[in-house]
């Protein structure tokens, strides 16, 4: 195993454990929302996120505090430790809250029904066209935790006959914005990256796609979730539910790579479990 990728799997627990100490208590009538930091966590993505802030007072009618953790095993120990009443989870984090705390699903974009991980190159690895090419390569995957940046993008690399732990040069950046800047600046020739964010980023130009370019996408599998912990009030439950559901605001979707929101079902991340599990990840 490389030791990038030895060192952060060995180490989440720990990182977890540091992550556990509970968050200040709230008051009875505020609701208090955890992201995963998919993307960076500043004060503009603060700022940014109040379409969704606004979406929830109004289905509530309480205020709502929002907390981004500084990495993925922290979101989920904030919903373990009732520091948060609903969270943001992609897959893997979703799956080990459920296991550890017993966290509900609530909600998923519906195209988080059919995800995909993009693999992206430098300028300067303009023929990479294949997962087979990767080997001797530097590689950037998210944080540990990701879904789309780390446990798919090792499943399909294995699949493909290529071993990121003996036959790449890997590190992590921790989110999928980093990921993109580590590859288009040449700092590492590939990466793994959520579709949604690398989209968003060539949008905004962000990110030129000549000097990241998707040259290969994995097979779609289901990712992101909202969550709420496990005693939370049933009938708050339902508001947060319906108004995510009945959500139309254009600026509120666009904030979360969205088209439409709709129920999301434990079972259908049973397939993250198995890889999980085979890949040490749970």
């Amino acid at each position: 195993m490389s030791l990038s990728r030895a060192l952060f799997i060995r180490s989440a627990a720990g990182i977890a454990a540091t992550a556990a100490l509970p968050l200040s208590a709230s008051a009875a009538d505020e609701l208090r929302v955890a992201f995963i930091p998919d993307v960076a966590t500043t004060a503009a993505s603060y700022a940014e996120k109040q379409p969704l802030v606004d979406m929830l007072q109004r289905a509530t009618g309480r205020s709502v505090r929002l907390i981004i953790p500084t990495n993925y095993a922290a979101t989920v120990e904030a919903i373990g430790n009732e520091g948060v009443d609903l969270a943001y989870f992609g897959a893997l984090t979703y799956v080990k809250a459920n296991q550890r705390y017993g966290a509900r699903p609530l909600v998923q974009r519906l195209e988080d029904r059919r995800f995909h991980s993009l693999f992206i190159a430098s300028a300067a690895n303009g023929a990479l066209d294949s997962l087979k090419e990767l080997k001797g390569k530097t590689f950037a995957f998210g944080d540990v935790n990701s879904t789309s940046g780390h446990l798919i993008p090792v499943k399909e690399m294995l699949e493909a006959g290529v071993n990121p732990d003996t036959e790449l040069k890997t590190r992590f950046t921790g989110n999928h914005t980093a990921t993109a800047i580590a590859v288009s600046s040449g700092q590492v020739d590939a990466g793994a990256i959520d579709e949604t964010v690398y989209r968003k980023l060539v949008a905004d130009k962000t990110l030129d796609p000549a000097k990241a370019r998707v040259f290969y996408t994995s097979k779609p599998f289901i990712d992101y979730v909202w969550a709420v912990r496990k005693d939370l009030d049933s009938s708050l439950v339902t508001s947060i539910r319906h108004g995510f559901l009945e959500a139309n605001d254009p600026k509120f979707l666009a904030l979360l790579r969205a088209t439409r929101y709709v129920t999301a079902n434990d079972r259908e991340y049973d397939v993250i479990r198995e890889t999980a599990k085979k890949l040490d990840l749970l």
